[in-house]
């Protein structure tokens, strides 16, 4: 790793420590190091870290594009089929072309950057935590770890997805380096089968220790934990703990996380109540362009950069008495014919990472993959007549109820965290546009577009890496 991105996970910044105590703003300290005696010494202390941490993952990183955590997702959102990105003020027209994988192109660098950063900032969390002498209670402390170890998980998560192939095409290729400790050093390749035994032990320490507790909705805690537990067993396969993390993580009970009525408001409150995990934002603290997809998506805001469409092709697949149906006809008959209005774009809006829906089809997916086909097929429609009170229980099974299940994912999550594209890499089925689009580009099941290259000045920093590490990808 090279050592100006581990070195900054050490160096007291605006960006890692905002919002900390006054104790801790005020004391006389050294300029290089956050010490145990400031940073971890009371419960306030350990809080306004956690704070700074998640303001990171907010941003800003670098320009609109290659910002925080919500671009990542909006990324991988515009490189599937059900929307199309303009070329004239479209700020991720390379991801939607797929030009930006190179060594020395933005997107990796920010991804591969963002990411350790991140981790490396919770695993001196993690350390500080567990070596804290504040005054805290036993399930506090635990709490926190539960929060590191969690938040640490998706962070290895998401790189895994990202400068690989798929876990299931093969377990053994070289993945990304594991840092288990603060480092000043360089670390050689994990194979995959390495790093996804490190984010589930990670997730399982997080959800023995966690409690529901947290501050708000941008913190994370067990039913988080259990969340980010369940996508990574989709894509491991592991289909009895997949159904049983994502039951855990919404509780079992559709009714009581659904709530239909709200699908009209925005989708920019994290205190709606289908939202498990989110980043929250506010009219005076914010990442104005920095907000996918709320930025990008609203053509009603006049502060917005209105350049991303819906493929026409996908609205067909909502029927009129669906509440998600959120579409709005264009004068333009080309590429540019319809938008959307799920994403009302404020300054203060807040940007969902996880909702609970996402859990019930995750768990009917699993279901599925167990045998258990009425059982998913209920639970699916479950979902479906929420959205859509004229909604018929179909009559698919085998793989036809698969097919539906995925199609659902696509409806309720579209725009969100690039569910098409996830779905396309972890199935290995690639991606294929249609002829509307305005530049149309196929992937084939395991396409190494899907994954983008080392960043080059990693190589050079890291002796463990083979310079010659991304030929062929």
């Amino acid at each position: 790793m090279k050592k100006i991105i581990l070195i900054i996970a050490l160096i007291i910044s605006s960006l890692g420590i905002t919002g900390c105590s006054n104790e801790f703003l005020n004391a006389p300290q050294p300029t290089d190091l956050i010490t145990e005696q400031v940073a971890f010494d009371s419960k306030e202390a350990i809080n306004a870290v956690m704070s700074g941490i998640i303001r990171n993952a907010r941003g800003p990183f670098q320009y609109v594009s290659v910002y925080n955590l919500s671009t990542v997702f909006f990324a991988r959102t515009i490189k599937g089929n059900d929307f199309i990105q303009a070329n004239s003020g479209g700020l991720f027209n390379d991801d939607y072309q797929y030009n930006d994988r190179e060594p020395a192109h933005s997107r990796p660098v920010f991804t591969w950057t963002f990411f350790y950063q991140l981790a490396n900032r919770l695993t001196l969390f993690i350390e500080g935590v567990k070596t804290s002498k504040a005054d805290l209670t036993q399930q506090e402390r635990n709490d926190f770890l539960g929060q590191g170890y969690a938040f640490r998980a998706f962070c290895y998560f998401q790189l895994s997805l990202e400068f690989q192939n798929t876990y299931s095409y093969n377990p053994d290729l070289g993945a990304v380096p594991i840092y288990k400790e603060p480092s000043l050093t360089g670390r050689p390749l994990s194979t995959m089968k390495e790093v996804y035994q490190f984010i589930l032990s990670d997730l399982d320490n997080a959800v023995n220790l966690s409690s529901n507790n947290r501050i708000n909705k941008s913190y994370l805690n067990k039913s988080v934990a259990y969340a980010i537990q369940a996508q990574v067993y989709q894509v491991t396969g592991d289909w009895v703990k997949a159904e049983q993390a994502a039951h855990n993580a919404y509780g079992g009970d559709p009714s009581a996380v659904l709530n239909a009525s709200q699908y009209k408001e925005g989708f920019n409150d994290a205190d709606a109540t289908e939202w498990l995990w989110g980043l929250i934002q506010s009219d005076e603290q914010n990442t104005d362009l920095g907000a996918a997809p709320f930025a990008f998506m609203d053509f009603v805001s006049p502060i917005s950069s209105k350049s991303t469409y819906v493929n026409s092709n996908f609205i067909s697949l909502f029927s009129n008495t669906d509440v998600r149906k959120l579409f709005t006809k264009m004068s333009e008959n080309d590429w540019r014919s319809y938008t959307t209005t799920k994403f009302k774009y404020e300054l203060g809006s807040d940007m969902p990472l996880i909702r609970y829906p996402e859990m019930i089809l995750i768990e009917a997916e699993a279901l599925y993959h167990q045998g258990k086909m009425s059982e998913a097929h209920n639970l699916l429609f479950a979902l479906q007549k929420n959205r859509d009170p004229e909604a018929i229980l179909s009559g698919n099974a085998g793989p036809a109820l698969l097919e539906e299940i995925l199609v659902e994912r696509r409806k309720e999550l579209y725009g969100e965290n690039g569910i098409e594209w996830f779905d396309a890499k972890r199935l290995r089925r690639g991606i294929n546009r249609t002829p509307n689009h305005r530049v149309v580009i196929n992937l084939t099941p395991d396409d190494k577009r899907f994954f983008l290259k080392i960043p080059q000045r990693e190589i050079d920093a890291n002796p463990y890496i083979d310079p010659f590490v991304n030929n062929g990808k």
